[in-house]
């Protein structure tokens, strides 16, 4: 009987992961059919999309598309204000949010809670509804620089930076996990003597690490994957548009769907080896910040 059962727990256990491997590859085609058809010709690549040669390396193979990607648009700068707008956006945004959200945690003051619910309310207001009345206000505003004060802020970094810094998802991450810290160190370090910007330095920081991992990743994904509508309305210079926007130039004229594949799968590199590095991170941190009920 023993011996039955065990057999019957191999099956299902095998059962499973068939099912969950066939899952796997529907999600797989895709990026499959993008990167193979990134090495092939135009004319080869429209012809195997009527049968599963589509999926596979075969035929005319090289790498012209991407030489021809790279000639077409300046995609080396595109990555690079990509990553770097990324990057900057989510240090300083992690860092003005979990101030934020230590204020409304551990700081008494009248209307936090009102203040807190206004913020979390913004998340239901898409994009498309203020992105105007944003572009009418950055495009007056003044900025103090090097030489001198300059009038609105179009074709700059800092108008893909500045607007997404404060972020409701990211603060309330952080209030969150504010919450479930003990208050018996907080209050031994008021009794201390400590500031409350010491008792964030030195005690709540230290121990936020699994947030910070799950708001890094969150705004990481978030703004790579979304710089396209506001920087293609404010940014018309080739120096600072980020790779999304590149996308139109492989569609001027005739569209050259090799070259795009190719550039699609440069887009794509980024983001999937970001996911790699930081899925056991990422997974680890979004258990140990389950919202409880």
């Amino acid at each position: 009987m023993a011996l039955v059962s065990e057999q019957n727990r191999g099956l299902r256990l095998l059962s499973r992961y068939l099912v969950l491997a066939l899952v796997a590859l529907v999600f797989l085609f895709p990026l499959v059919f993008m990167v193979v058809s990134s090495f092939k010709p135009d004319s080869q690549l429209l012809a195997d999309t009527s049968s599963f040669r589509a999926f596979l390396p075969v035929g005319d193979i090289s790498l012209d598309n991407y030489v021809a990607a790279f000639k077409r648009a300046p995609i080396g700068q595109f990555m690079l204000n990509s990553i770097g707008v990324t990057v900057i956006t989510v240090i300083v945004s992690i860092a003005i949010c979990s101030v934020a959200a230590f204020s409304f945690v551990f700081l008494n003051w009248t209307g936090r809670n009102i203040l807190l619910s206004v913020i979390l309310a913004t998340l239901i207001i898409p994009f498309e509804t203020i992105a105007v009345p944003l572009l009418l206000i950055v495009s007056r505003l003044p900025w103090v620089g090097m030489e001198g004060i300059e009038w609105g802020w179009l074709n700059t970094y800092r108008v893909q930076i500045i607007p997404w810094i404060v972020d409701a998802l990211t603060i309330f991450l952080f209030v969150q996990y504010f919450k479930d810290l003990p208050r018996e160190l907080i209050e031994a370090a008021r009794v201390e003597g400590a500031s409350w910007m010491s008792i964030y330095r030195r005690v709540v920081m230290p121990l936020s690490g699994p947030v910070l991992a799950t708001a890094a990743i969150l705004k990481s994904l978030k703004m790579y994957n979304e710089q396209y509508l506001w920087p293609l309305i404010v940014v018309q210079d080739e120096a600072h548009r980020p790779i999304m926007v590149g996308l139109g130039y492989f569609f001027q004229l005739d569209v050259a769907w090799g070259e795009l594949m190719a550039y699609l799968t440069l887009i794509s590199v980024p983001v999937l080896a970001f996911y790699l590095l930081m899925q056991r991170a990422f997974i680890a941190s979004i258990a140990s910040t389950g919202v409880k009920g």
